[in-house]
């Protein structure tokens, strides 16, 4: 007899941000000690070493950093796209009713925040708006789990709705505004490269093997097309399916039909959450402190734009668009919640992080730019995170 092991693919999902995200700032301070401690010089050496293939017309340059923010970051954002897909077809963004309160809050999480940075730095880095607008999916839902049960679970569902749109919102920033020296020729072949994904997904083509080609390809049209390679994760996860996997020995413990989505996130958001963002994290947060890298931050416009961007914009941006479209109708708050828990929730979002960084490494070209604007964001997440918890707490004795 078939032994079926049973998935609940939200809860699931949900258990392996929250876990993820302890791996993440593990990783993060280790990265931070690493790079203030005598090893230094072997950490960033091992960073920048030089990884080059093929000839003239044909190639790949990549340092070891590239190879983890260009090559194992594709997954994660494949992960991502499917996350996204299976939330727009079957989960909590799949009707208007549904998607119309995280929707409104998102935009109002990514315009403030934007606005707040152009009102402090746009005079100095313009270009830099875009790493405030961003959302840690794994340390913002695992915050709110590991406040228990003072966040209310409608209050997580919000907060990962919420998410999710944020992370369409950064990689559309991410391919419209970060993506440069665009070469048409390439964007024709990544695409054809799509076309014919879709026709092959027309005459129901459904093995997985033969994808995996059809994404390297993509992958490498993007990389030489301009456009961030890691974008091609998120297009396979959005073109994926939402159908009946065959043959598989999961069973949803919800619906009891395990989908394409559901089999390929159960098998690839493990190495997403556990490997691949701790070892991004590791790598992309060995800022140096000193004295005078504090006070460069100190007196920089950047760093103090993505800082009130993250801290002040994120919550300011969620709770007033959230209480605007329920005064006018548009959509009801979370279960349980007032205006006060959705901005406890909104101060979560504020942890910006794994995204952030990403963008921050996009948006400056100077390496102690990027330094400073990373070590902004990881004030701004902790600083977040704090007033988040804290904030629950006092209306979880509230309502005791």
């Amino acid at each position: 007899m078939d032994m079926k092991r049973s998935i609940r693919p939200l809860g699931d999902f949900l258990h392996r941000e929250s876990s993820g995200g302890v791996l993440i700032l593990g990783a993060s301070a280790l990265g931070l000690i690493v790079a203030n401690s005598p090893a230094s010089s072997s950490y960033f050496s091992l960073l920048q070493m030089q990884f080059t293939w093929g000839s003239e017309s044909i190639y790949l340059k990549l340092t070891m950093l590239k190879v983890i923010n260009y090559v194992l970051m594709t997954l994660f954002f494949f992960v991502v796209g499917l996350e996204i897909k299976r939330e727009l077809t079957s989960g909590h963004l799949s009707s208007f009713k549904k998607a119309v309160m995280p929707f409104v809050a998102a935009l109002g999480g990514m315009a403030v925040p934007a606005l707040i940075y152009l009102l402090i730095a746009g005079g100095t880095a313009p270009g830099g708006w875009g790493v405030a607008v961003a959302t840690d999916i794994a340390l913002a839902v695992g915050l709110l789990a590991i406040i228990g049960s003072n966040a209310l679970a409608s209050l997580r569902t919000f907060l990962l709705a919420l998410a999710v749109i944020d992370d369409i919102g950064a990689i559309l920033v991410i391919a419209f505004v970060y993506s440069t020296g665009i070469v048409p020729g390439w964007i024709a072949g990544a695409l054809l490269i799509v076309a014919l994904i879709a026709l092959m997904k027309k005459f129901q083509l459904n093995q997985v093997s033969l994808y995996i080609p059809m994404g390297v390809l993509l992958w490498y049209c993007m990389y030489r097309a301009g456009i961030h390679p890691t974008l091609a994760g998120v297009v396979l996860g959005m073109m994926t399916p939402n159908i009946p996997r065959k043959g598989t020995d999961l069973i949803d413990s919800d619906d009891h039909v395990v989908s394409v989505i559901e089999w390929l996130e159960n098998k690839l958001h493990p190495f997403s959450s556990f490997l691949i963002v701790p070892l991004f994290a590791f790598a992309n947060t060995g800022v140096q402190i000193s004295q005078s890298s504090i006070s460069a931050a100190i007196n920089s416009p950047i760093a103090w734009g993505i800082f009130f961007g993250l801290v002040v914009g994120k919550p300011l941006g969620i709770v007033v668009s959230s209480w605007s479209a329920r005064r006018v109708g548009l959509g009801e708050y979370p279960e349980g919640a007032n205006t006060l828990k959705i901005l406890a929730t909104g101060s979560a979002a504020g942890i910006g992080f794994t995204v952030a960084i990403f963008i921050a490494n996009l948006a400056f070209d100077e390496r102690s730019t990027q330094e400073l604007a990373i070590f902004a964001v990881i004030i701004a997440s902790l600083v977040s995170g704090a007033i988040s918890t804290i904030l629950f707490k006092l209306l979880g004795q509230k309502t005791h």
